[in-house]
């Protein structure tokens, strides 16, 4: 399904709250608390000169994020990092003066942190850097995962320390059971998600993806005309589009917001020109964009920003996680979870299409920003999806296509 933004706010300005979060000022701030991690290093622009040839585009540019560190997803920078700013902000107030990031590991802000417990509601990847993060402060950690959340990826979050707390139902049902629990206990709630009441920290998480916007405007030989983002409940997407409508105004990219088809939440807002929650139904392949409300943050920045929005169906994703894994004319390979070559999947299924590309303005010079948001979060899934293990792809093995057959959530 396609959908081009027709909200009243489409092409306004952001809310000035929306717009100093997302400022070019804050994603220096990011950068400059990112080169204090250790690990840190800017993941990897990768060219896919063939494929652009094959759709007839000019360039194809994805940022890899799932070498992010160490992590595996771009999530890696939004939870620790609103968890690194809520606990220097707590020590500001304990110790009264301003206490600053590379004071993080004194003795004095490791008290204050380990007064403080962090929690979250995750599909897998946003978990694992709240966990993170929390162990990189010493803060106590305890995150809700639905009963959809693979034991190979509850396992990945616990290994940072992390209380595990398992919760019926989809992940609306762990963010309801997360806030309610946290607001019972005295726990900071570090949501990727927002609602009425409830939005200061999910701007944090979401300033946090702004770093990986910087490094690949740095990379890039030339900006996007065109950019391709997946979403679940909207903040990467949000994130990126604000951030780029920050930096260029009217001359931005055409920006395209890509959803899985059985979890639409943010196409069907822009149908209905509301945020929507839509119905739980079957699940999708595509595990961490399984969202079923957007983020109010995000929808209010998107129905400005976005220009269009499609979906995609789950046969789409496996197709393009194994195209990325056995790349043609020289293209690198590249390991790419469920969720992660989703918004290639939206390119190459517009491409195919006379009156998308036409809607789109996706000419033989378009030059496409996309992000390949996971690796290989949950490694037997991906060799059960793709026939090989991430190892072998990296290291250009043949892999055998698998169809759908056989392939689960």
């Amino acid at each position: 399904m396609f959908l081009l933004n027709q909200h009243i706010d489409h092409r306004t300005p952001l809310d000035a709250s929306d717009a100093d979060t997302l400022s070019v000022e804050a994603a220096r701030e990011v950068e400059r608390f990112l080169k204090l991690r250790d690990g840190h290093k800017e993941t990897p622009l990768i060219s896919l000169p063939g494929l652009a040839r094959e759709i007839g585009v000019g360039s194809i540019h994805l940022k890899d994020e799932g070498q992010r560190l160490g992590l595996g997803s771009f999530k890696a920078l939004g939870g620790s990092y609103a968890v690194i700013r809520l606990v220097l902000e707590e020590a500001t107030r304990q110790l009264g003066r301003d206490v600053d990031a590379s004071e993080l590991h004194t003795p004095e802000v490791k008290t204050v942190a380990r007064g403080m417990t962090v929690s979250c509601a995750t599909d897998g990847n946003h978990g694992r850097s709240v966990a993170q993060g929390a162990q990189l402060v010493g803060a106590k950690c305890a995150i809700f995962v639905h009963s959809g959340v693979s034991n190979e990826r509850i396992a990945a979050i616990a290994r940072f320390g992390a209380q595990m707390i398992r919760v019926d139902g989809n992940y609306d049902d762990s963010v309801v059971q997360a806030s309610r629990v946290a607001a019972q206990e005295g726990w900071i709630t570090v949501s990727d998600t927002s609602w009425p009441g409830y939005e200061r920290i999910p701007r944090f998480v979401m300033q946090g993806y702004t770093a990986l916007v910087s490094e690949a405007l740095r990379q890039l030989p030339e900006p996007p005309t065109h950019v391709f983002i997946q979403a679940g409940v909207g903040g990467i997407a949000a994130a990126v589009a604000g951030h780029l409508s920050i930096l260029f105004d009217d001359d931005r990219p055409f920006f395209t917001v890509v959803d899985p088809s059985r979890a639409a939440c943010l196409y069907e807002s822009a149908r209905a020109g509301h945020s929507v929650k839509v119905a739980h139904g079957q699940s999708t392949v595509m595990a961490m964009l399984e969202c079923y409300e957007p983020s109010l943050v995000a929808w209010r920045i998107l129905s400005r920003t976005a220009d269009a929005f499609m979906t995609v169906d789950d046969e789409d994703a496996i197709s393009v996680m194994n195209r990325l894994a056995n790349p043609k004319d020289g293209d690198p390979a590249v390991v790419a979870g469920e969720s992660g070559g989703v918004g290639l999947a939206a390119l190459l299924k517009a491409a195919s299409d006379p009156t998308l590309r036409g809607n789109l303005g996706l000419g033989p010079n378009a030059r496409v920003f996309l992000i390949n948001t996971e690796g290989a979060t949950d490694p037997l899934l991906y060799e059960q999806l793709i026939g090989a293990t991430p190892a072998q792809v990296t290291a250009k093995k043949p892999v055998k296509n698998r169809s759908m057959d056989g392939a689960g959530s």
